[in-house]
Parts: C-alpha cells; structure tokens; sequence
C-alpha cells in the first residue's frame, strides 16, 4: 500500500509529497521526505543557486537505486503557480518550458516529482543566450587523487586573485570541485567557453604536472586532473550548489571556503550533516551577485594565445 501523502505549507503555496516514506538514499535510509526537508533545511541557498535559471531536473522515481530520468520540460498538470522559462535548441528544431525556480516552493514541487539533482544553466531568464557564470570544474580522472585537486583549486585561486575575479567554491557531490564566478552578461556561450579555456590553459601552465587540458579523454593522462571549459557551453549544466547527488550517500554539492579545501573530504557533507552546517555558516555564497568579473582580460588571453572554440562535445 502506498505511504500516506503529507501536506507542508511552502512560503504561500501548499505541496502535496506523495509516498514520503520511500527511501532514496540507501545507505542510511534517508526517505522522499528527508529530502524535502532537508532542501527546506538550506532554502535560501537552494533558491539563490538556481534563481531564474533555465533547470534541468535529474529524477529518480523509485529512488537512487533505480532508473535515473533526465527531464528538461516541466509536465502538463504543474501547479499554475510554478514558474518556467523557454529554451530553444536550434540544432533539433526544438524548445523545451524548462523550471524556473524563484521561491522555494518550486524546489519542493519538483523533489515530490522525484528530482533529487538540480542542474540550472548558467544563463537567466532575461537573456538565456548570454551566460553570468562562469564554470571552473575541477575534474578529477579516474587515477586523480583528492589531494590533487585541492592543489589545482589553489592554483585556480592564485589566477583569479590576480585577474582581480572572485572565485566561489564548493565541492562537487562527487571527487571534484567547482568553482563559480559571477560575469557580466555581455557575452555569448561560445565567448565564455573561449574565455574559460584561456584560463584553464593558464592554470595548466603553472601547473602541468597536475593538470591537462587536453580535449579528448581517451587522450588524458588519467592521474591528472582536467579543468573542463566545456562546462559553459550553451545547454551544459552542472548540479548546482546545495544539489544533491544521487547516490547511495546523498552527497551534497555544498560551497566552501577556500581555507577549508585543504582538511574537507567530499564524503563530508551530504543531507545528514550540511543542514546543522547550513545552520552555522549560512549560505557561503549569497555575495556572489556583488562580485561581477569582465571577461575581456580572458578574452584578451585567448587572443594572444590563439585559443580556438573546440569541438562540441567529448
């Protein structure tokens, strides 16, 4: 027999959570309804991450050990109160109404639609075409090290300091970091890939022999580490901020501070523990929209150094 539905009361919405007993993350038997709550335990964050953002949703109707379904359009029957932004995808003569999440509420509606990952475009509904982040992912190969990692995030935090960029970590949910900074939206994707590439060049630079860019992987060295620009391409995406991940653990994509990056290990912050954390710290990147970079010192990198757009995918 299925669980009894519950009721909660979202800011002025009411969002009904169907078998809230199901359990999603199997290693502590963290149930549908420790998710909810725990995304209700890190709201404000959750909402600043993906605020008018075009936002795929990674479900897992049966839980993280079952079918994983990737959904880009929001489903016939939304409450009306949800919110949406259009995308077009030219190469398919396509558009998807994707979430578009500006209070709470629209969090809590998509987890009781099975969404366990939230991966918004790094582009906002006033303009979809032109990008205000920027993406550095730090990912690890498969021989890579954490240690590793945390010597190329430093790396990265020496180039930004001297670009004058704010950077704004948190870890992955996985073995990688990420780090995001805030641009002005006066570029398009392809600028921005560009842009990224030239600084993760740079970094290669002054680290090789931790870190490769080399484009495709069957080419990588699998000890290094590769700073993936591919994640600003246009429709890439990237679990955001306070996301959880879907696995056993419920890991939890969580912002750090950079004189953390050293003694945290990944496996540190997952729905059990980040919400005592979320209470303690707050949302460590809620400054992030008052730290706006210009790319064209990066741009101007790219051009010195004959930085071409690579191919599309990997």
């Amino acid at each position: 027999m299925a669980d009894k539905a519950v009721e909660l009361e979202v800011g002025p919405h009411t969002v009904r959570i169907s078998n809230p007993d199901r359990v999603y993350f199997p290693a502590r038997g963290e149930t549908k309804l420790d998710l909810v709550k725990y995304y209700l335990s890190v709201g404000d964050g959750i909402v600043n991450a993906l605020r008018e953002r075009p936002c795929m949703l990674h479900r897992f109707p049966s839980g993280v050990a079952g079918e994983k379904v990737h959904q880009k359009r929001v489903p016939n029957g939304a409450p009306p109160w949800l919110e949406t932004v259009r995308v077009t995808f030219p190469r398919y003569n396509r558009h998807a109404d994707e979430l578009c999440v500006t209070e709470l509420a629209h969090v809590v509606w998509a987890v009781q639609m099975s969404t366990v990952e939230f991966h918004p475009w790094n582009s906002r509904r006033a303009d979809t075409e032109k990008p205000d982040e920027w993406r550095i992912d730090l990912d690890p190969m498969p021989e890579c090290g954490y240690d590793r990692v945390r010597r190329v995030a430093h790396v990265a935090h020496e180039v930004l300091d001297e670009l004058g960029a704010v950077g704004w970590p948190k870890t992955s949910g996985g073995r990688g970091l990420h780090i995001y900074v805030r641009i002005e939206p006066r570029w398009g994707f392809a600028d921005v890939r560009r842009a990224a590439l030239a600084f993760a060049r740079e970094v290669e630079r002054r680290a090789p022999d931790d870190v490769t860019t080399t484009w495709w992987r069957k080419d990588r060295d699998p000890r290094l580490l590769f700073v993936d620009y591919n994640q600003n391409a246009r429709d890439h995406t990237i679990a955001s901020a306070y996301s959880v991940r879907g696995n056993p653990e419920g890991t939890v994509s969580t912002p750090v501070r950079w004189t953390e990056i050293d003694d945290a290990e990944p496996g540190d912050f997952t729905i059990a523990t980040v919400p005592a954390r979320y209470a303690e710290v707050g949302d460590l990147h809620a400054g992030i929209d008052d730290a706006v970079f210009s790319l064209e010192p990066l741009l101007e990198w790219a051009d010195r150094d004959g930085v071409e757009e690579p191919p599309d995918s990997d």
